[in-house]
């Protein structure tokens, strides 16, 4: 993944495509019953990579739609970063084993981060942390749980596990459209050397542009989701702001 890179967001909950406010699951809004022709869609627009949510796995702690999942994989030549109820190295190592390219652990990375040393030991750079936080501090189970762990600190530590990239979503930003939270990815970005992915809140080429203009070489994409499927603004358009 070269410098920022335009990535759409496929979150499926109910075999849907769907986005939430701020992660609640009870305020959802369905954009497509097809996600595999979404996936296509997004890839024939350009985009270089997507990023799929397994939101029922989240919620429920272990993957839900691996077999939809495969089937994304399988209809784009496009690299595929995946998240959602990942716990155990076995169902890290049944996604990968799917084609996928990049596994996205969350929870995990918060209740037994020492793990993953091992898994970055197996699986090198397809192995990625979801880094959500409200107000700074880490959410867990699908966002349902708030810590009071400080997400620079957790980040901080992932990186000396070895973790190559980090997604970072500002909870509060996201599916509102208001912009990202630059100033806490720039912090994200200057405490950590690896990859860093922005998330949530992104709804304008301006906002785009924002980010590209921290000019931290380590922030290498940023995801986008609502402000794409509601027609805020295109990915052309999106891709033009770089």
């Amino acid at each position: 993944m070269s410098a920022l890179t335009i990535i759409p967001a496929i979150d499926l909950k109910g075999g849907r495509c769907v986005r939430l406010r701020q992660g609640i699951a009870s305020d959802e809004t369905v954009y497509s019953d097809d996600p595999v022709q979404m996936a296509q869609s997004w890839e024939q627009q350009g985009a270089a990579w997507l990023h799929v949510v397994d939101l029922d796995g989240a919620f429920q702690g272990f993957p839900v739609h691996t077999a939809l999942i495969e089937k994304i994989t399988c209809a784009v030549r496009i690299p595929v970063e995946v998240g959602g109820g990942l716990r155990t190295d076995d169902q890290v190592e049944a996604l990968l084993a799917l084609g996928v390219a990049r596994a996205v652990l969350g929870t995990r990375a918060w209740t037994s981060p020492e793990t993953l040393a091992r898994l970055v030991e197996r699986f090198g750079e397809r192995v990625a942390v979801g880094l959500d936080a409200r107000n700074g501090r880490v959410s867990i189970k699908g966002w349902t749980e708030t810590t009071g762990t400080d997400a620079l600190a957790l980040a901080a530590r992932l990186h000396s596990l070895g973790i190559q990239t980090l997604i970072y979503t500002d909870i509060a930003q996201d599916g509102m459209l208001t912009g990202p939270n630059t100033k806490a990815i720039a912090a994200l970005c200057d405490r950590v050397a690896c990859r860093v992915i922005a998330s949530g809140g992104v709804a304008s080429a301006a906002h785009v542009a924002a980010l590209a203009a921290l000019g931290k070489p380590n922030l290498a994409g940023v995801i986008v989701g609502k402000a794409l499927y509601e027609g805020k603004v295109s990915f052309t358009e999106l891709q033009s702001a770089l």
